[in-house]
């Protein structure tokens, strides 16, 4: 007998396909910040359903405040992951979220300083807008410590529905 016990059901995510592309910006301004980073670097190559990680050279960057650069506070180590993943984004970001836990992560304020931080910027061409999770990441284009590392592993990189990369950081060294 076949029954339909999925109806009522709604599916907000496609089950794994096809891998994609997914572009995740990790950054760390207290504590060992090579080892953090080494160490996320790491839990990344080893998340279900993701392979090839491939991560730019490291840099290091004032702290970032909603009111603009904080040259007090310690300097974040910045860099970007390409991953080849079939996690969905939501599933992606959750395991980012503990990788950040893992390693000392305390959300005590926004934009705070933190032993790691870990970004989704894209999810192949995808664009989600939740209260949970927006991609592309919305303040991506405006972030050199973000588009720098990215064009080092990607010249021909696009953040959907805004354009290429190199144009947007192109961009931001008119508007200084």
């Amino acid at each position: 007998m076949n029954r339909r016990l999925a109806q009522g059901i709604q599916v907000t995510e496609p089950h794994p396909g096809p891998a994609v592309q997914a572009v995740v910006a990790l950054g760390s301004n207290l504590g060992d910040r090579v080892t953090l980073l080494n160490a996320a670097i790491a839990d990344l190559g080893r998340l279900p359903l993701t392979s090839g990680v491939h991560v730019a050279t490291p840099i290091e960057t004032v702290a970032v405040r909603p009111d603009g650069p904080d040259a007090d506070a310690p300097a974040y180590l910045n860099t970007v992951a390409l991953i080849s993943t079939r996690l969905a984004p939501s599933i992606l970001l959750s395991y980012l979220h503990a990788i950040e836990d893992r390693h000392g992560r305390e959300r005590r304020e926004r934009w705070g300083d933190r032993t790691l931080d870990l970004d989704l910027i894209v999810y192949g061409d995808l664009r989600v807008d939740t209260p949970r999770l927006t991609v592309p990441h919305p303040r991506a284009a405006e972030r050199p410590f973000v588009l720098d590392p990215w064009l080092e592993l990607d010249p021909d990189a696009v953040i959907p529905g805004l354009g290429r990369v190199d144009a947007l950081r192109a961009q931001l060294e008119q508007d200084r």
